[in-house]
């Protein structure tokens, strides 16, 4: 029968010792944790071994020797590691050596024969690589008790290669000494290179729960200070509403809260919504400072302050003009001339107020910029969500034609529905919510057909401002609407998972059922 032998990939270049694992008689497979380095006492290393097993509950004996001819001489180890089957008795004894200078791997297997002790058997060995940091960081093993276990049988597997992966998650404990220990034994495994990089992981999760506290406690500050009654007063209330600054601020509110909250993720999908949350703030943020530093540099905000009133001149410019195409014969429809001139000469003064208060207000755009400029350290969304507020402001004249011409298509419409009712015989009834029949006289019948021929005379002028502004209105709204949606994108994105698919997909596997 061939002996499959589970050897790490992170030991392959390791040095000389002795190699430490657990026997699986089922598959009749060997799964190497770690390697043992010269010199060291075998009473220690059997102790280390005990507290392990003791630990973890996983039976973790010396399972043969590895020898790496890559340092040493073909002949310096060789019959010392041929000796230390006796110290360490198991059968089978594995020997694993990897020649200097090549690829080739040279892997025996011994058993001892029962009737003559003095004499083996050499069984053939396939070798199996695997990852031992892939295997702990995804869930590829089973739970640690599994359903069909009885009461303390904590070594109980579920067969296959998950009995594999489970010895590996379970023998955590055998990873926390290493080959930079001062300590009696030396190991070598998945964590023996970046020592220096797990002591600061450490030092930073020790210092990370004083910081989240503190944060956590500022952050429940300032989302009282948000929730406070006072804001949900009218004009507070409807300003919160409209701008989306302070929608964003709120999104990011929540999101901070939830990033350092000190409670523990209860499960992974909750982890991985955590990352990718604290993933999006930094990208956010680090957007933001770049977008500072560009504006900051060789005084872009007093050139976009410059360019911001003739750009607003330019509009309202443009708007007079499509006013006066109105106002004539558009498209040479012909238009009822007092009700266009009217409607004309209302938006022309809305223009004029308007260009007079962007006159007004332009010794101190320049200062206004310069602040909003300093808001892009809390973050892009933060900048984009001001622009979209700032484009509002900008536009608001041209959302006041789309209300008027709206409101006063609506009322024709309306008036023209109601007096339509009126020629059939029919009304609307308010008590019940339907149509109901309904006797006029012929006073009421001869004023319903002049206010109905007025109404329908004056539509088409009433309809063609209102199709103008609603096409302005739809093109700033388009704007808007890439931007909100180029926020929504920073925010929801999911770049940690992304990153991990890309990277580590093991990562991302998911837990398996319990059986």
């Amino acid at each position: 029968m061939v002996l499959k032998a589970f050897f790490p990939t992170c030991c392959a270049s390791a040095d000389s010792g002795l190699l430490v694992g657990r026997w699986v008689p089922e598959q009749n497979s060997a799964v190497v944790l770690a390697v043992v380095h010269f010199p060291f006492i075998p009473i220690q290393v059997k102790e280390l071994l005990a507290q392990v097993q003791k630990v973890s509950q996983v039976h973790v004996a010396v399972l043969g020797t590895w020898c790496h001819r890559q340092q040493e001489p073909k002949e310096s180890l060789g019959h010392f590691l041929e000796g230390l089957g006796a110290i360490f008795s198991h059968d089978p004894w594995l020997q694993l050596c990897r020649e200097r200078g090549t690829r080739f791997w040279s892997c025996k297997a011994y058993h001892q024969v029962s009737t003559t002790p003095d004499k083996s058997i050499e069984d053939q060995v396939m070798l199996i690589f695997y990852d031992q940091r892939k295997v702990l960081l995804s869930w590829l093993h089973p739970p640690t008790v599994l359903p069909d276990c009885q009461a303390g049988d904590t070594t109980a597997s579920a067969g296959g290669l998950a009995d594999i992966f489970d010895t590996v998650a379970r023998s955590e404990v055998l990873f926390q000494n290493n080959q930079f220990d001062e300590g009696p034994v030396r190991l070598s495994h998945w964590q023996s290179e970046g020592v220096e990089a797990s002591i600061l992981v450490e030092l930073t999760k020790q210092a990370s729960g004083p910081v989240c506290l503190l944060l956590a406690s500022l952050l429940s500050l300032l989302s009282a200070v948000s929730a406070c009654r006072l804001w949900k007063l009218w004009p507070l209330s409807f300003i919160r509403r409209k701008l989306s600054t302070c929608e964003q601020l709120q999104h990011r509110l929540k999101h901070l809260s939830l990033i350092f909250s000190t409670q523990k993720a209860q499960s992974p999908t909750q982890l991985m919504k955590k990352a990718n949350m604290l993933v999006s703030v930094l990208i956010d943020v680090a957007l933001g400072l770049l977008l500072l530093s560009w504006l900051h540099n060789n005084n872009r905000i007093g050139q976009l302050a410059n360019a911001l009133v003739p750009v607003a001149d330019r509009v309202a410019e443009e708007l007079q003009h499509l006013l006066q195409w109105l106002m004539g014969a558009p498209a040479g429809l012909k238009m009822n001339r007092a009700l266009d001139q009217v409607l004309g000469r209302f938006f022309l003064y809305h223009i004029h107020l308007w260009i007079s208060y962007i006159h007004l207000m332009s010794p101190f755009i320049e200062h206004i910029l310069w602040h909003v400029g300093l808001s892009a350290c809390l973050g892009m969304t933060v900048a984009l969500s001001i622009l979209s507020d700032i484009i509002a402001l900008l536009t608001f004249h041209i959302y006041c034609f789309y209300v008027y011409g709206a409101r006063l298509y609506c009322l024709k419409i309306y008036g023209l529905s109601s007096l339509w009712r009126l020629f059939r015989g029919k009304k609307w009834n308010v008590l019940r919510q339907r149509v109901d029949s309904c006797s006029y006289d012929l006073d009421q019948l001869f004023i319903g057909t002049l206010l109905f021929t007025i109404l329908v005379f004056l539509l088409p002028t009433t309809a063609l401002y209102y199709l103008v502004f609603t096409l302005l209105r739809l093109l700033v709204v388009t704007v808007q609407g890439m931007i909100h949606l180029l926020v929504d994108l920073i925010n929801s994105l999911p770049l940690y998972s992304l990153g991990l698919r890309l990277c580590r997909p093991y990562r991302l596997a998911d837990k398996p059922p319990a059986l």
